[in-house]
């Protein structure tokens, strides 16, 4: 039945080898990133971007449905010079007989091109079938069929088409899962190369040629961990992109060290902090944060406004937002991000927000945390896990998706606020 059946071009997963055909999506992955407009990219969302590459870029293995298989039936000639079963005395021109086609096509889903990729594991016995559209094309074809034999031989074709594909999905779960990372790795690489070229123009001390409309990106730098941004230096680039002046991530890391730190000194002495309010806890770590962080001559580098927000400001807008809420609920929560959300001024802001539990079950507070930040319109992902009770996600603008803020949640336990007694008189 075999010898009839089969065409010189029609076997599967045998036209490249999975590390050649991997290497080659990575480049030209990382071609088109080195490609694009170098303003475009400075003025792209560095998450958004990536994953629209890695949603370009993934491979999805085939999928194959053969509860959804169809079988027609047909009459044909078949050829059988080559059978040596058959007493034929002349077999160098073709012998024909009467015979059956049974023609069998199989849906699939996913990347056809799976369909010639020889996975890393494989068998000589590699399934046969033609790519049409959205399905898989076999014949059976032979002069004595019978029910069983063509089950058989359907039931052989399929086991090796689903033995294949898992072989395939296995290596393209490695793959899928490093995309991501080069294609941040790889636009970060290019944002920090332009970004340094046009630094090492405006430093060669020449007059540059003048562009419309472009400005300098700067971040603060440190002097015992100083915040404040570096003077901007006029560049020679293109209007499309303005850059902004962002908190350095050493900077915020540390801002997240003494705030975790000054909850230790709170969770040592429960009796000092059971009766304090939120306006109280922002004045507490106000003082300890300016205490670690100098800003500007003129005045300190945390601010506030409102009851409850810690404050950096450069020329006017938010470079790093502070909250300090007691949990009072999913509800009260979300309105919490929304408000840090409002606050979002510049390119690339960072948050903190600060969320205190008197709720007994605060087991149950962290997980609804982690359930309710992921629901926020904004959210785009979480960037880490920084312990049981503190994550870092990352949020972009409801107006401007490019214009993105880090918050980092942390959430701790507090003691219960106890009503003061009332002394009576004379004692």
């Amino acid at each position: 039945m075999r010898g009839y059946n089969s065409a010189p071009n029609d076997l599967l997963f045998n036209k490249g080898d999975w590390h050649t055909m991997q290497d080659g999506w990575k480049k030209q992955l990382v071609a088109a990133i080195e490609g694009m407009d170098g303003d475009e990219l400075l003025n792209t969302s560095t998450t958004d971007l990536a994953r629209y590459y890695v949603d370009k870029y993934v491979f999805d293995a085939p999928t194959i449905y053969p509860d959804e298989l169809v079988v027609d039936q047909r009459e044909t000639q078949i050829d059988v010079s080559q059978d040596r079963n058959r007493m034929i005395h002349d077999r160098s021109r073709p012998y024909h007989m009467a015979g059956t086609s049974l023609d069998v096509e199989i849906p699939y889903s996913g990347n056809k091109v799976g369909f010639d990729i020889q996975p890393t594991t494989w068998s000589t016995g590699k399934p046969r079938a033609n790519v049409a559209g959205n399905v898989l094309k076999f014949s059976i074809v032979g002069t004595d069929l019978t029910e069983d034999s063509v089950r058989r031989e359907i039931e052989r074709r399929i086991s090796a088409l689903t033995e294949h594909i898992g072989w395939l999905e296995n290596d393209a779960k490695g793959y899928n899962a490093s995309l991501d990372a080069l294609a941040t790795q790889t636009i970060e690489r290019r944002k920090e190369k332009l970004l340094k070229d046009k630094s090492m123009v405006a430093g060669l001390g020449f007059k540059m040629k003048a562009r419309p409309g472009q400005s300098e990106t700067f971040a603060a730098p440190n002097v015992r961990r100083k915040i404040r941004p570096a003077t901007p230096k006029p560049t020679a680039s293109r209007q499309a992109f303005k850059p902004e002046p962002t908190l350095t991530d050493q900077d915020y890391e540390h801002i997240l060290t003494v705030l975790e730190n000054m909850v230790g000194v709170m969770e040592q002495s429960p009796g000092a902090f059971r009766e304090i309010d939120e306006e109280s806890l922002r004045t507490h770590f106000l003082v300890q944060l300016n205490g670690h962080f100098s800003g500007d001559a003129t005045g300190e580098t945390f601010n506030y406004e409102g009851k409850t927000d810690i404050l950096i400001k450069v020329d006017g807008k938010n470079i790093f937002i502070g909250e300090c809420k007691f949990w009072t609920g999913e509800k009260g929560y979300l309105e919490t991000l929304d408000q840090v959300l409002s606050y979002l001024s510049w390119r690339d802001t960072k948050a903190a927000v600060l969320v205190f539990s008197r709720n007994k079950d605060f087991t149950g507070v962290l997980s609804k945390i982690e359930e309710s930040t992921a629901k926020h319109p904004s959210f785009k992902k979480q960037v880490s896990k920084r312990s049981e009770s503190s994550w870092t996600y990352l949020f972009g603008h409801k107006d401007d998706a490019n214009r993105e803020i880090s918050i980092t949640v942390q959430a701790y336990n507090v003691p219960e606020r106890i009503e003061p007694r009332i002394r009576p008189l004379g004692r």
